[in-house]
């Protein structure tokens, strides 16, 4: 209603707006806050808000718990079929390279008196060097220095395979070229491939700790989120017993057993996960690397003993060597255990099973020092063709070439040893872990269902 208003000779119209009173004041409906505070303002309104907090966490706990543990899942998966077995592979192909560069001065040395089998031994750590890093190109992610490094392999390979043959050849023929071409092939395999190889051992190392590392990481964030139900839902159940003098409500009961479950479920899934994953790091994946390392100084050990031979005593650059390397592996003689050495850090990591070949090794290696030490001192008294037999004469047991390979035979066996410990631990982690996910999502849906069973029950003594 429009009120006339006179003041002096000009006069004005006031029109009230809607939703005001005379007084001025306006009436205003109850807004959001409003319809929310009177949702609430009353005992079924609070069930309601109440089952759907409760309800929301359990959902929440479900879907954080599927997230975390299917994130370990895929980790183990990939220890188990990728950065494990591709670490490994990695240290195969440095083995295969130096085991080549060893095989090759023996075959130089032997000449005519070759075995077959020293030559096929040559041509298969090749093969197996050029298999493994077609692989490594395949399953090496897409880190640009792993493909850099393994691009520069496969084409310094040929060129290596070339010198040796080229050294051969001189060397069938009486050429003196024959000892300068290999030493230059050992040159670019020990200055340059070995040290490529290296890098590519360190890196894979590197992303199966990373691996390991995100695969045994715990599920806080989960298992803060099951405590925080577990608690919302006593404490509710605490109040309903208070206001309505009912022990028991069965829908809240079974939702808080199956939290209790999901809870027990997921902290025993991710111990069990947990203790396989450190047994194959323990016994199998730590193990291998140390025994990989000293397979690597037996190895250059040998090459050097070879390449000394191979120089006629024109330079002492390969004595020193196969001292600097024997020390690495060895360790100090005055150690009464001798555990130090690359040697002693294989074998005090070693599982059971690879104890006595280690045992072993250690003995053949002893029985390799001193028939190396007879070798080089009959070298030094003038008697080259002595000193060569006594290194690596073929058929002959008591050679440096006879404890070398009884050495190496006993490292394979504890490297058998030990991978088949890292398989037998890290098989089926990661299925169990998916397992668990689905478990926790699926007990969570089960927690939320008997949320809702509860509550509704309540609610239908309102109506």
């Amino acid at each position: 209603m429009a009120t006339p208003v006179i003041a002096g000779e000009r006069a004005s119209v006031q029109v009230a707006e809607p939703g005001t009173t005379e007084a001025g004041t306006t009436e205003r409906g109850p807004g959001r806050l409003g319809f929310l505070r009177q949702a609430v303002d009353n005992p079924p309104g609070r069930l309601r808000l109440a089952g759907a907090v409760l309800a929301t966490l359990a959902l929440l706990f479900g879907l954080v718990a599927a997230w975390q543990v299917a994130d370990r899942s895929t980790a183990a998966g990939r220890v188990a079929h990728r950065s494990g077995p591709l670490s490994q592979d990695t240290a195969e192909i440095y083995r295969s390279l130096a085991d080549a560069d060893t095989t090759a001065a023996t075959g130089f040395l032997l000449a005519g008196n070759e075995p077959p089998a020293v030559r096929q031994r040559y041509q298969d750590d090749l093969a197996t060097a050029a298999r493994l890093l077609a692989q490594a190109a395949a399953h090496g992610g897409d880190s640009a220095d792993t493909q850099r490094w393994i691009s520069e392999l496969n084409q310094q390979l040929p060129q290596y395979a070339g010198l040796v043959e080229t050294a051969r050849a001189n060397d069938r023929q009486g050429l003196p070229l024959g000892g300068a071409y290999l030493r230059y092939a050992s040159g670019l395999m020990q200055d340059t491939m070995l040290p490529n190889a290296q890098k590519l051992v360190a890196a894979e190392s590197a992303r199966l700790d990373a691996d390991y590392d995100d695969a045994g990481s715990v599920p806080w964030a989960a298992f803060a989120l099951a405590v925080l139900t577990l608690a919302a839902l006593l404490r509710h159940q605490v109040l309903l017993l208070r206001r309505t003098n009912r022990v028991f409500n069965p829908g809240l009961v079974a939702a808080t057993s199956a939290m209790l479950a999901a809870t027990v479920w997921l902290l025993a899934g991710g111990l069990s996960a947990s203790s396989s994953l450190a047994d194959s790091r323990t016994a199998g994946a730590q193990p291998l690397r140390a025994l990989d390392q000293a397979r690597t100084e037996v190895l250059q050990a040998r090459a050097a003993e070879n390449l000394n031979l191979v120089s006629r005593g024109s330079s002492d650059k390969y004595t020193a060597q196969w001292d600097t390397v024997l020390a690495d592996l060895a360790g100090r003689r005055e150690e009464p255990d001798r555990t130090g050495g690359a040697l002693g850090r294989a074998r005090q990591l070693a599982p059971a099973g690879a104890a006595g070949p280690l045992d072993e090794a250690r003995r053949q290696l002893d029985a390799w020092q001193a028939r190396h030490g007879q070798a080089a001192d009959t070298e030094a008294a003038g008697d080259y063709d002595a000193a060569l037999q006594g290194t690596v004469g073929a058929g002959r047991g008591d050679s440096a070439q006879a404890a070398f390979e009884a050495l190496e035979q006993q490292l394979g066996q504890a490297a058998a040893v030990e991978q088949a410990a890292f398989r037998t631990a890290v098989d089926g982690v990661d299925t169990g872990l998916a397992a668990l996910a689905v478990g926790a999502a699926v007990l969570a849906v089960a927690c939320a269902a008997g949320v809702f069973r509860g509550i509704g029950r309540r609610l239908a003594d309102y109506r």
